[in-house]
């Protein structure tokens, strides 16, 4: 295209100046970028049809400049508490929070990842799950669904357990006027994945600290592939500059001595996590590589830790903001679990309804992935009709849980933290989707439920909790950051020891 102004200049002049070429590229470069804003502004655009700010028809760039601040899930929300259920958001991009559309998008026979879940990955590794559609995330998904059965689960108990004893041991001994919850709670969920996913080689509890960085780290590397994917085209781009190239090559290798080190030192058929990514019971056809499971096993610690520690840190917080749902909850906790009793017992977490809905309603107002991955119809695919709305090709469809979650047509007062919504037997689940939904839903929520609802219990039987003095818990949800998942500001909690016999739990 570039070449265009240069061989007008020749046909329409003998004698060529450098400030006429010049002249010639500024008019043409400016009358193609008129062009393209006057198309994509006008009522001919496929996606006229979606109501949209003037900046969100021109450009995707103001959501990348959201998405670089970490407020991509607020702005919007902002727009669909603006313009509705259907908003264009980039010149091919549209966000939907109408439940039965994102319904249709995300089941089975809708559509198809996009290019975001790319950006995470260097070329020179082989996909994980997460960057993958059709039949390769299919036959990944069912290594994956064999990890996360019921009985899979129930293998992982113990070490949950033992995890969340130490959490407790950790916070009564360390304890001053005050700690900061967030700190501890990533410190445990990443120590507990190292054990699940690589057989146990982080020590965050043990030294108080993220003493090799790990943590930091991984929110770098989210934080640079969920800007980097915003804008696929830059994808292959940006992933050769040094500074984020070095970040995914860093993460990636110390995935491969994780997994050195977890052949190495744990009895073969341990069943962990690994045991299942690594089919190391031989049911797969074709055994996976150590590179496949690797990139595997490094998905479970990023995304299984942190959407884990943010909601429990939004569940502490709540209830601490809610002192009479807090006094609720723990009456039910010492009804159902005696002092004494095991807090692990998963039948007896099966009789805690308040506390289901405490957590689901976190879930709720607290989505740990606010804003979700993206799908698309690609260039080659023919449109699409769903819930009775055309989606032309070469559209991305957004489908922000954080936005949905609080949509007033399926939640009565919507930013209100109301447990009881859950309790009246007419649940509002058709617009509740905090693990997604459909083939791509996130295959490890239930190991997430059974892990959050193992540590709260023992932490309410353990502590009675109250925010610090002087610190400003209403600020706290405004300090957290959008990255898909969420990064977290320091949450000061005062842990006094209740009298119970906690010393058997």
């Amino acid at each position: 295209m570039l070449p265009s102004p240069l061989l007008f200049s020749y046909l329409a002049a003998a004698h060529l100046c450098s400030s006429d070429l010049l002249y010639t590229y500024v008019v043409f470069l400016c009358s193609l970028g008129l062009s393209i804003v006057v198309y994509r502004l006008s009522p001919f655009h496929p996606l006229a049809q979606f109501p949209a700010p003037t900046i969100g028809k021109i450009t995707q760039l103001w959501t990348f400049w959201k998405t670089l601040q970490g407020y991509k899930y607020l702005y919007h929300k902002s727009l669909h508490d603006r313009y509705g259920p259907y908003v264009r958001i980039g010149p091919n991009a549209i966000s939907v929070i109408d439940a039965p559309t994102v319904r249709e998008t995300l089941s089975r026979g809708g559509l198809e990842k996009g290019r975001y879940y790319e950006a995470g990955r260097h070329n020179s590794t082989p996909p994980p799950i997460v960057c993958l559609s059709g039949t390769p995330h299919t036959d990944k998904r069912r290594v994956w669904n064999r990890a996360m059965t019921a009985a899979a689960i129930k293998e992982y108990e113990p070490l949950v357990a033992k995890r969340a004893r130490e959490f407790v041991a950790h916070l009564r001994r360390d304890q001053h006027d005050s700690i900061d919850f967030v700190a501890w709670v990533d410190f445990f969920a990443l120590d507990l994945m190292g054990d699940l996913a690589f057989g146990g080689e982080f020590k965050m509890m043990k030294d108080g600290r993220d003493a090799d960085g790990l943590g930091k780290q991984i929110r770098w590397f989210v934080k640079a592939s969920n800007v980097v994917g915003q804008v696929p085209w830059l994808i292959s781009t940006l992933q050769s500059i040094p500074g984020v190239d070095h970040v995914v090559k860093n993460i990636n290798s110390f995935g491969q001595n994780l997994a050195k080190q977890r052949i190495e030192n744990v009895a073969v058929g341990t069943k962990d996590l690994w045991y299942h990514l690594a089919d190391e019971a031989g049911i797969e056809k074709t055994k996976p590589t150590l590179e496949n499971s690797v990139a595997d096993g490094i998905v479970a610690i990023v995304a299984a830790s942190d959407t884990v520690a943010s909601t429990l840190c939004s569940f502490i917080w709540f209830l601490l903001s809610h002192r009479d749902y807090y006094d609720r909850l723990q009456t039910e906790l010492d009804s159902v679990i005696a002092d004494g009793e095991d807090p692990f017992d998963a039948t007896k977490h099966q009789g805690l309804n308040f506390f289901s809905a405490c957590l689901k309603e976190t879930l709720r107002l607290h989505p740990p992935l606010p804003s979700n991955g993206t799908r698309q119809i690609s260039h080659s695919q023919p449109a699409r009709i769903i819930a009775g709305k055309l989606i032309p090709s070469g559209t991305t469809v957004s489908t922000p849980a954080y936005s949905l979650h609080r949509n007033p047509e399926y939640f009565p007062d919507p930013d209100q933290f109301w447990p009881e919504r859950w309790l009246q037997g007419n649940e509002p689940s058709l617009a509740f989707l905090p693990f997604s939904l459909g083939p791509a839903d996130c295959v490890g929520q239930r190991l997430a439920k059974r892990e959050m609802s193992m540590v709260l219990c023992i932490l309410f039987k353990s502590f009675h909790l109250e925010f610090a003095d002087e610190f400003n818990a209403e600020a706290w949800p405004s300090g957290r950051r959008d990255f898909f998942v969420l990064t977290r500001g320091p949450l000061y909690v005062k842990m006094t020891p209740r009298n119970v016999n906690t010393e058997q739990l």
